[in-house]
């Protein structure tokens, strides 16, 4: 009696994993913070258009200066910039080829993903506050 037919490589069978180590995390990831984002951005945009009379700075600092809305564009925000990290780690993965290339543009697109929540954050929590 042979043993049964497997597609999977040797290493495949030692490390027990498919051909996709770590693919299912990040498809999840992906599908999971898109869904957070359709209705965070569904909230903001009736929130925006039923609360906010005209667009001035005083308006948008009275919207901010809520408590929920700050949190749920805190949260927003936060959610964006992940999905748009999981979104490009997976365009540079794909597509770039030489390593140190590869691994630039992944730091580079951490830290700017870093610097733009960093700082939406800090704006957000300086309006609520009154400063």
């Amino acid at each position: 009696m042979s043993a049964p037919q497997t597609m999977r490589t040797a290493l495949g069978r030692v490390r027990h994993h498919g051909a996709a180590a770590a693919g299912t995390g990040h498809f999840i990831a992906q599908r999971v913070s898109s869904l957070a984002l359709i209705l965070l951005a569904s909230w903001f945009a009736l929130a925006v258009a039923f609360t906010v009379d005209a667009p001035t700075l005083e308006a948008a600092r009275a919207f901010l200066a809520m408590p929920l809305n700050a949190v749920l564009v805190i949260l927003l925000v936060v959610v964006g910039l992940y999905h748009m990290q999981l979104g490009m780690q997976e365009v540079i993965l794909d597509y770039l080829e030489k390593p140190f290339g590869k691994y630039a543009a992944l730091l580079l697109n951490g830290l700017v993903c870093v610097a733009f929540g960093v700082g939406a954050v800090f704006a957000v929590l300086m309006i609520n506050f009154g400063s």
